[in-house]
């Protein structure tokens, strides 16, 4: 890896340190980030082709888990290759344009994912709860309806929160502590008070993050309530089986994303590591383990793919 120089004109944008302070770690992270980015690109492409070509999977449910993947795809796309450039470069440098629409595109898609996953526990709750009136409620209107708010949500969230931290004055400030465009990181580099924007951006995380977990806890317990009371062993394995994976993915994204504020603004070297770790992890190995979640503990998506294995191996054949 090329020895990091910082000797950047930094009027014209920012540096980006990442992990440069532990090149060791950078050679190991290069190699584990391009096998988990090129195994979400994999994953996540082949749950919305088989919930586009298989009609078993032309469900509420499966179209929500389609926007999420669309959704972890773009997510780690916008940071993840300006990583990988950024550790074999001796100019970690990213335009000022550029690191703001990485924050605004990584802050909007992540919030869109916080409502996202809300909404999906909802129809799961529908789903168990109002089994007879599922269909009903959970038309294709409505789940569009949804997925639109939670985008809308999330990407206004995401161009308050840009416009006032790209407000603040840096006073020559360019040296970004971490390996993206973040709004802690981008705060750190103020010199003029931050309390309003750390008062906004707090109120947001209530918005954003606990409202939802609010609701996603409301929405369990009712199942948990629904499926005990179911008599057959195996519909009760099968909801378990559902919303085992739903609420796996959930305590993943929003505990790491969560902890991240823990360290927003780190004194030592462990507690940057930590936190640029934790930005990582809900950054690129969330959205890299949703879809083997979803595939390894539905029979629904498995069969889906065999199928669809199965029709290839076919065609070859008659070729």
């Amino acid at each position: 890896m090329a020895s990091f120089n910082n000797t950047f004109p930094h009027l014209n944008g920012f540096v980006l340190l990442g992990f440069s302070e532990w090149p060791t770690l950078e050679m190991v992270l290069f190699v584990a980030v391009s096998t988990f980015y090129i195994m979400t690109l994999l994953g996540n492409s082949a749950i919305i082709f088989l919930s586009r070509l298989e009609p078993r999977l032309h469900t509420p449910m499966y179209f929500f888990l389609a926007n999420l993947s669309f959704l972890d795809l773009c997510y780690t796309t916008s940071t993840v290759p300006q990583m990988l450039v950024n550790i074999q470069s001796r100019l970690r440098n990213i335009s000022y344009t550029g690191c703001i629409a990485q924050l605004f595109i990584f802050l909007g898609l992540g919030s869109t994912e916080c409502v996202l996953l809300s909404i999906m526990a909802f129809d799961r709750y529908v789903a168990i709860c109002q089994p007879l009136h599922y269909t009903v409620i959970m038309h294709s209107r409505l789940c569009r309806q949804m997925a639109a708010v939670a985008w809308v949500t999330g990407f206004s969230n995401s161009l308050v929160q840009t416009v006032l931290t790209f407000s603040l004055p840096r006073c020559g400030q360019y040296r970004v502590e971490n390996f993206f465009c973040e709004v802690p990181a981008m705060l750190q580099l103020s010199c003029a008070d931050t309390w309003i924007n750390e008062v906004e951006m707090y109120a947001a995380v209530v918005i954003i993050k606990v409202i939802p977990v609010g609701l996603i806890l409301f929405s369990y317990i009712n199942i948990v309530r629904a499926v005990v009371r179911i008599q057959s062993s195996e519909g009760r394995k099968k909801a378990f089986n559902t919303c085992g994976s739903h609420l796996l993915v959930v305590l993943m994204f929003y505990g790491s994303a969560i902890s991240g504020y823990a360290y927003m603004a780190p004194k030592s070297n462990s507690a940057k590591l930590k936190g640029k770790l934790l930005a990582l992890f809900y950054g690129l190995v969330t959205p890299m383990l949703n879809p083997l979640i979803y595939t390894l503990r539905n029979r629904d998506v498995k069969g889906a793919l065999k199928k669809l294995l199965g029709r290839e191996e076919k065609g070859w054949r008659m070729a």
